[in-house]
């Protein structure tokens, strides 16, 4: 029998205590009232968890678009908690962080996931740099890139951990390579009550994947565009259609190229920043965004913002000009310097407001 929304698994623990349903009201009261800025996100989504409404109302993060409230099904949230759960083999009892805001679809769903599959949950603040007990042994963790990136060598004692938010730089890549822990970057969004497939990297004793992987009850197509479409009729009702441009290997399996509203037509040829930005990435340390610019040859010219760099125009162009991989395509045909890239409140970057602030 599906478990419901309206019941606590009878394993659930929370900062290590074991609370039912009436119970966790009382809790989340308290952190609304009591609690850190943290804890009272995590009050007000128990809070509104625990009412009589069967939904929720969840905001986006806004990293490519305006952010906007989505109306989430409980029962949806509760399906992708399942479908997780049974995925990654996890059982009643196992231990989990949530290190994530409450704010965002993310940091609920490890809620959820702990409530429903009976997890025993320790719940910490959301910072870049997490702190969790670095000697208990943990079954489960989700992070963002930048919290991986200041706990990479506190993780062996972290069983699984899935990666999300933003990309995972090759640096980190690198890094996560010599670490013992099993690692997955996941693929999805709010609409789809987050990730709906996932991919392992490359540890120590895992090979890894090149390709994203369905989650069970999870169906993959491509629209005329090449671009990812979702169905998953317990997550959500309709066909969901991304603008994610995919090389689609079979109905639950493919491989990110990058956003159809970030390619840049260049003279008929069309280049994907994201895959520019991966071979970049060897040789720019700062922060730097892809993009194009209109031209009157070109039609678009490529273009590479920098965040705060370290060295000159010309120190880049020539790196990227010996660069081993690159095509005489791929070669960003001007620079810009800016001092910050517009971000969203959680730290993603503003892609389109950073580009736009750069070029008009």
């Amino acid at each position: 029998m599906t478990p419901q929304y309206d019941k606590i698994h009878n394993r659930f623990k929370f900062n290590g205590l074991h609370f039912d349903f009436e119970d966790l009201k009382e809790v989340a009261y308290s952190l609304i009232k009591e609690g850190a800025p943290y804890e009272k996100a995590t009050g007000n989504f128990l809070m509104d968890w625990l009412n009589k409404e069967d939904f929720i109302y969840v905001n986006t993060s806004g990293s490519t678009g305006q952010p906007k409230a989505i109306k989430l099904k409980k029962q949806a949230m509760v399906n992708s908690a399942i479908a997780t759960g049974d995925f990654f083999g996890l059982e009643p009892g196992d231990t989990a962080i949530d290190c994530l805001p409450s704010h965002y679809i993310a940091g609920k769903m490890m809620l959820v996931r702990a409530m429903i599959l009976g997890l025993d949950i320790d719940c910490v603040e959301p910072s870049a740099h997490p702190i969790f007990d670095y000697e208990k042994h943990y079954d489960f963790c989700a992070m963002i890139p930048l919290q991986l990136k200041h706990t990479i060598n506190y993780t062996s004692n972290i069983d699984t951990i899935i990666v999300g938010g933003s990309k995972v730089t090759k640096p980190l890549l690198e890094k996560i390579k010599t670490k013992t822990s099993k690692f997955y970057e996941t693929y999805g969004m709010t609409e789809t009550v987050t990730h709906v497939a996932v991919r392992q990297l490359p540890s120590k004793g895992h090979k890894g994947q090149s390709l994203f992987t369905a989650l069970p009850n999870v169906v993959f197509g491509q629209d005329e565009r090449k671009c990812l479409t979702i169905k998953a009729a317990k997550l959500v009702k309709e066909t969901l259609v991304t603008n994610d441009i995919v090389d689609l290997k079979s109905d639950t399996t493919f491989k990110l190229l990058g956003r159809y509203d970030n390619v840049v037509n260049s003279a008929g040829v069309k280049l994907f920043p994201e895959q520019i930005e991966d071979k970049l990435q060897a040789i720019i340390d700062e922060r730097f965004i892809i993009a194009g610019e209109e031209d009157e040859a070109l039609g678009e010219k490529l273009i590479l913002i920098i965040e705060n760099p370290r060295d000159s125009v010309e120190s880049f162009e020539n790196r990227i000009k010996y660069l081993k991989g690159i095509t005489r395509y791929e070669i960003p045909k001007k620079i810009y310097f800016v001092d910050k890239f517009s971000e969203t409140v959680n730290g993603k970057i503003q892609r389109d407001k950073t580009i736009d602030a750069v070029i008009g």
